[in-house]
């Protein structure tokens, strides 16, 4: 909603400042998104003469002139504008002047050698038009010296305000000076609006064609026809406004409607009187039916859309817009003004259904003030004869506006009870009764009666807000939240505290958190396993967000893609966040997913003139993947590593993680070629997914206590074992069986070596495992080291069929 100061001040008598008045409004709800100050953007402006316009003696286009800015001596400026020329009245800006149009800040400088101390201007270079034909040509009566914006009207500020839902009385200049005259910075100016009479009654008929379980759609219709008018520009004091609030001004008649509907709130329509054919009826739209309305464009039709038609046809789209064919132009003489009560959720998904915004269906999809249907029209009806001439008639009524007041019992305990602040009675009668409402009633309960503009106040709670934000939050006691005794209960439960673990692990481990869409394009959805009918939104806010995500990585890998694009290539993101396999409630899971680009590897991101970076690979996946699993307490024990993965990780890069044939928790891997190629991705790219529903949640034992630490007195000892096994074996076996030798002693195995070719056989490959012992209660002999040597290499021989590599 935007209004000017000028215009506000129309309604409300005050003499507050602008920031007075933006402070007061975002105090009270009505919150201010900008402030336009036209007069301070161009304070440097100023008119001025140009006394004499020389030839430049070094350029065939360019005028040397002196100028009269009202300030003292002349000043001399270059001009290269066709129209430069003595006695001439413009615009000039002085040196250290911004300049809308040219994004520079002007300074005294030479131009082809002669010095130019400031500019004169054109409308397009103020930021005012697009004329770039010649410097702005003002009368010559124009005062020299004074302010430009003071001359040409522009020192009215713009006041844009963020309005809620349910503050409909605000959608008027009107109702925005009530509420700033109830919070104390003016007085309402309550003018009375008299009744038109008219002469003789409308000739044309209305009819309101609706079931009775129908008639809430159309409660109320009003119109009069104003004969013999003569149509043409609005005053320019309209205009101004008008422009002001972004509107483009069209013609009187037209200007009427949009400034009362600004003004007061009240959308109205006017119909050209000899393009109507007979009476007007009020109707639902017939499935087919269309209409050309005002802004050039066909609109199909149905059953659901609320009409006004006459003879011909559909002429207008009630609430929202009218039709070309009835519109008013510079040959009308005879004008319909129309007033209408709609109902508002018929308008919003009529309004939302053909995909038209308009200030009309703004204001009656909130709901306009019923009881302003007939004062609103005869408001209309004075302003068109008063600007056009004409006679008018009496206003044609159909229907009857519905019951809007309702009386509330509201005892004044309410605002300490719920608010917590103290307001005097007094004081809160005198905010209710400024915001329209009737109050009566003596000792400590009122009977409020709520106006008609206010149909979001339905109770007690909503008078209060009225009384609180009028009143001041800042009347608020702060008072500290009392202290709980004893040791307060844990309030997370098991997956929030999962995943907020698992975020801080990834982060750790150098990955930058990401959060991206919970949808993605139907072929991305297809490309990891998703695509599913059931998952594909019926209303999506973007053409290519279709679907429901299947996966956390197809966005974390577009992600790192646009990150490369950006001259960012080792890039490594994390998310967890929700992904879809069904529309069912068990078909939606919390994953955990990461990628690694480039050299973006845990070691550090990025090439080194050393040498010693490397492109990440499938193990570099797996290592976060395990390190993910370690931190959220999964015992990875009985953890299984199977080859291969989902068909978007390479098949032979890429691996799953198991507890047991039928439990997944993840996988991880290098991406597909396919699916590098599906999203234009480029560089290496690796990927991991867990899902964190899958996880087996940790055991609990109210008695168990974190064991004591246990440091080992005894040095611990390595021993090296290369085995030879076939190809087939994985070297995650080896491990597996070594730790089985001797669980006390074996602290750990490394895998050091891989090789296969001359000395191994065909079909083999040669392992190399690094194990540590670490004593307990004494030193090892040489004996005993033998012996669980022996034991390793015989428990690794039995479950895995290698042999000592000689």
């Amino acid at each position: 909603m935007k209004f000017t100061l000028s215009w506000l001040k129309d309604h409300l008598d005050t003499e507050a400042s602008l920031d007075t008045v933006a402070e007061t409004l975002t105090r009270i709800g009505l919150e201010v998104e900008g402030v336009e100050d036209k007069a301070a953007a161009l304070k440097p402006y100023v008119i001025a003469r140009i006394l004499t316009a020389e030839q430049h003696p070094n350029a065939d286009r360019l005028r040397v002139c002196t100028v009269d800015t009202g300030a003292g001596a002349p000043v001399q400026v270059v001009c290269g504008a066709p129209n430069a020329r003595a006695d001439l009245v413009s615009v000039f800006a002085p040196p250290g002047t911004y300049v809308p149009g040219k994004n520079i800040t002007l300074s005294v400088g030479a131009i082809r050698g002669v010095e130019s101390r400031g500019m004169l201007c054109s409308g397009a270079e103020l930021g005012l038009g697009d004329d770039h034909d010649g410097i702005m040509e003002l009368p010559t009566d124009a005062p020299i010296g004074q302010p430009y914006a003071l001359y040409a009207g522009l020192d009215d500020p713009v006041i844009e305000i963020n309005l809620t839902a349910n503050r409909p009385d605000c959608t008027s200049v009107h109702g925005i000076a009530r509420d700033l005259a109830a919070a104390g910075i003016g007085t309402l100016k309550r003018e009375t609006l008299s009744g038109v009479s008219g002469e003789g009654p409308c000739p044309v008929e209305v009819e309101l064609a609706f079931a009775a379980s129908d008639r809430h759609l159309a409660p109320m219709f009003a119109l009069r026809l104003v004969r013999g008018v003569k149509n043409g520009p609005s005053p320019a004091w309209m205009q101004a406004r008008l422009r002001a609030i972004g509107l483009r001004p069209i013609n009187a008649l037209v200007d009427i409607t949009n400034y009362v509907t600004f003004d007061r709130g009240r959308p109205l329509h006017v119909f050209d009187a000899a393009k109507v054919s007979g009476a007007l009826v009020v109707r639902r739209a017939r499935d087919g039916e269309s209409l050309m309305a005002l802004d050039g464009r066909t609109y199909t039709l149905n059953g659901d859309t609320v009409v006004i038609a006459d003879a011909r046809g559909v002429e207008s789209i009630a609430g929202i817009m009218g039709g070309q064919q009835s519109g008013c132009d510079a040959g009308t003489t005879d004008v319909l003004i129309e007033s209408a009560l709609w109902d508002p959720a018929n308008i919003a998904q009529s309004g939302r259904r053909l995909g038209i915004i308009t200030d009309a269906r703004y204001r009656f999809e909130r709901g306009v003030d019923p009881a302003f249907t007939l004062p609103g029209l005869d408001l209309a009806t004075r302003l068109v004869v008063d600007l056009c001439g004409g006679t008018p008639t009496q206003a044609r009524v159909a229907g009857t506006p519905p019951e809007a007041e309702r009386i509330i019992d509201f005892p004044w305990t309410e605002v300490r009870r719920l608010a917590g602040i103290d307001v005097p009675h007094t004081e809160m009668k005198a905010i209710l009764e400024t915001l329209g409402f009737n109050v009566s009633g003596t000792g400590d309960r009122a009977k409020v009666l709520t106006p008609s503009w206010r149909p979001d106040v339905e109770g007690k709670a909503d008078l209060v807000e009225e009384v609180v934000r009028i009143a001041g939050l800042d009347r608020i006691e702060a008072k500290p939240l009392p202290r709980l005794a004893g040791i307060g209960r844990p309030l997370l439960t098991a997956m929030q505290k999962r995943t907020r673990s698992a975020k801080r692990a990834l982060a750790s481990r150098g990955l930058m958190e990401a959060v991206t869409w919970s949808f993605v394009p139907h072929a991305d959805a297809e490309l990891f396993g998703g695509g599913d009918a059931a998952l594909i939104l019926a209303n999506p806010i973007a053409s290519e967000l279709s679907d429901m995500r299947p996966s956390l990585l197809p966005g974390l890998l577009r992600a790192a893609q646009r990150n490369a694009d950006r001259g960012y290539p080792d890039a490594a993101l994390f998310e967890v966040g929700q992904c879809f396999a069904s529309d069912e409630p068990e078909g939606q899971t919390i994953r955990a997913a990461g990628v690694r680009r480039g050299c973006g590897t845990l070691a550090g991101a990025g090439r080194h003139w050393d040498g010693s970076a490397k492109s990440v690979d499938a193990f570099d996946a797996k290592a976060d993947a395990l390190a993910l699993l370690g931190s959220l307490g999964v015992p990875t024990g009985g953890l299984q590593i199977t080859a291969g993965g989902p068909s978007w990780l390479h098949p032979g890069r890429s691996g799953t993680l198991r507890f047991g044939p039928k439990t997944e928790l993840g996988w991880f891997g290098e991406v597909h070629p396919r699916i590098l190629q599906a999203l234009d991705l480029k560089g290496s790219l690796v990927a991991f997914e867990i899902v964190l529903d899958a996880l087996p949640l940790p055991k609990h034992k109210p008695t168990k206590a974190k064991p004591a630490l246990s440091l080992p007195e005894f040095q611990p000892l390595s021993r090296d074992f290369a085995f030879v096994v076939g190809r087939d074996v994985p070297a995650g076996d080896l491990v597996k069986a070594a730790q089985g030798a001797d669980r006390k002693l074996v602290t750990g195995i490394d895998v050091f070596d891989l090789y296969e070719g001359p000395g191994v056989p065909a079909g083999a490959k040669s392992v190399a495992i690094a194990v540590r012992l670490q004593p307990v209660e004494r030193t090892l002999t040489d004996a005993e080291i033998e012996a669980v040597s022996a034991r390793i290499v015989a428990e690794v021989s039995r479950k895995t069929g290698a042999t000592l590599r000689s």
